[in-house]
């Protein structure tokens, strides 16, 4: 057992993780995400939630300053309401980091973007649609 790993992070997460490198993005999938269809390397999150995830991600994971945006969530498609998770996943992200920079991609786009450059997808049991966030990892810096 390891100290001030958060309990949602799972030990082959904590493995992706690791194995990350600068600029390597990984994502957050809400439950109706299709997972396996877009990524190989799926990693199941069962019975989390994507605001629990987040937050557990964001203590160990640096955003890439380099990036512009840094974290990005699934655009609605048009017509359908603004989620209300984005304010809270908002919420999370600023908190946790002062350089991040959230930024939309279209729905189709979302898909095909995480095909061609997701390290791992983390399938979450998120209930809310439009939960989906893409988070391209940083470097840890000296203090």
């Amino acid at each position: 057992m390891l100290k001030n790993i958060p309990e949602c992070i799972s030990p082959d997460l904590l493995k992706a993780l690791a194995e990350m490198g600068h600029g390597d993005e990984i994502v957050i999938a809400d439950g109706n995400f299709p997972c396996n269809t877009n990524c190989n390397r799926v990693i199941r999150a069962d019975g989390i939630g994507g605001e629990e995830m987040l937050k557990a991600i964001l203590t160990l994971l640096p955003l890439d300053t380099y990036s512009e945006p840094n974290v990005m969530l699934m655009e609605t498609v048009k017509g359908d309401p603004t989620p209300t998770i984005w304010a809270k996943y908002e919420k999370i992200i600023n908190k946790a980091d002062k350089n991040a920079k959230i930024g939309f991609i279209e729905r189709m786009a979302f898909y095909d973007h995480v095909k061609e450059k997701a390290f791992a997808v983390i399938a979450t049991s998120e209930k809310a649609v439009y939960a989906n966030v893409i988070i391209k990892k940083g470097v840890v810096k000296n203090k």
